[in-house]
């Protein structure tokens, strides 16, 4: 089983957010969203991309990005970024069952102090004449990847 968690930092588009909620409802995943966001938490956009399941969600907001990191730190987990300014590929990338997935703002990502506090940082592969994934969907790369690995048996020894 995993204990895996998704990570919004200050997230800018409510559809995105909601998506996210209904995907870690299905799937089991808590998320945790570091304010502030760009939109206002209770709004309709974010309730009809979640349809109803952002209710089943398990949500939980981090007033600021400081106070996120000391519950990090308290939790004692490792803090994996996806940006596209990495190096190494999720896909080649051994994540833990309590690994916490965090990804940055749609419009400007993360700042440097934020990458500097993760433990590693990711990329997505992409053709070289595109940019970006939707949040959502490199959300569920990375996380479906993770959960993959998460059921796999444990090695022998």
């Amino acid at each position: 089983m995993t204990d895996l968690r998704i990570a919004l930092y200050q997230p800018d588009i409510p559809g995105n957010t909601g998506t996210i909620l209904r995907m870690g409802a299905c799937l089991g995943l808590a998320i945790d969203v570091i304010e502030p966001a760009g939109f206002d938490m209770s709004s309709r956009a974010l309730r009809r991309a979640g349809m109803d399941y952002t209710e089943q969600a398990s949500l939980t907001r981090h007033r600021s990005w400081q106070h996120f990191l000391i519950w990090v730190e308290e939790q004692n987990r490792r803090l994996i970024l996806a940006t596209t300014k990495a190096q190494q590929s999720y896909r080649q990338f051994d994540f833990l069952p309590d690994d916490i997935l965090l990804f940055g703002r749609e419009s400007a990502g993360v700042p440097d102090d934020v990458h500097a506090a993760a433990d590693h940082c990711l990329l997505i592969p992409m053709a070289e004449v595109t940019r970006s994934l939707n949040l959502a969907i490199s959300t569920a790369l990375i996380a479906g990847e993770a959960i993959r690995q998460s059921e796999l048996p444990a090695p022998a020894q």
